[in-house]
């Protein structure tokens, strides 16, 4: 936790939005694999971030790692902030949604060689009376699920961040809230907690170590 809280620091979900608080993020995440033998080289974070997709020529990812051909790691990093939280809810489920999707399905067409890519996901939303109060449903064609019921917005990202991994299209989701005033990330649902994901990327990098890779850490060429 005290990692995830350096990395955050004083950010909130609107510093975030145009990214620049992501890159203590993602040099948090780059460290994994540093400390794993993967090359600097290897571990994008500014360029050379854009990924095959099916059903589309490519997307742009937040962090990706490489290996020889291998298509390590792919990271989103995404945020939500106030005060129109209902204006981008949809969209941020809508982009993590099609960007998993692409890529799983880039997979199977095999754009991707050897071992199958391992991909997470980060989202920090701002803690503010928008986020935390309950959203009201629409009366549509069709009954809700009794999951939504009673939600708030940050109720339904903890259960959309579950089912995203619930159903594989993420390896592993960290979900946190944050607000100016208090600017300690919070941990809603320990399952997509900091522990739980830093634990989801070091078993995988250990199942690659008992596979020989890095092979010849330090001295690939990109």
């Amino acid at each position: 936790m005290s990692a995830i809280k350096n990395a955050v620091g004083a950010g909130t979900a609107g510093d975030v939005r145009g990214g620049k608080h992501f890159d203590d993020i993602a040099a948090l995440l780059a460290k994994f694999f540093l400390e794993a033998g993967y090359t600097p080289q290897e571990i994008r974070v500014s360029k050379g971030l854009e990924l095959p997709g099916y059903y589309r020529p490519q997307k742009k990812w937040d962090v990706v790692v490489t290996h020889q051909d291998i298509l390590v790691a792919a990271f989103e990093l995404k945020a939500l902030g106030g005060p129109s939280f209902s204006k981008n809810y949809n969209n941020r489920v809508e982009e993590a949604l099609g960007s998993a999707v692409d890529l799983r399905r880039a997979a199977l067409a095999n754009h991707f060689p050897g071992e199958k890519p391992w991909l997470g996901y980060f989202f920090i939303m701002e803690d503010a009376e928008g986020s935390r109060s309950t959203v009201d449903l629409r009366r549509g064609a069709f009954p809700v699920e009794d999951a939504w019921r009673g939600t708030s917005y940050q109720d339904r990202f903890a259960i959309f961040c579950d089912r995203l991994v619930a159903e594989g299209l993420y390896d592993s989701a960290c979900y946190i809230t944050s607000s100016a005033e208090n600017p300690k990330p919070v941990e809603l649902k320990e399952s997509l907690d900091w522990r739980h994901f830093s634990a989801a990327i070091t078993a995988r990098l250990t199942y690659l170590k008992e596979l020989g890779f890095p092979q010849h850490a330090g001295m690939l060429p990109l």
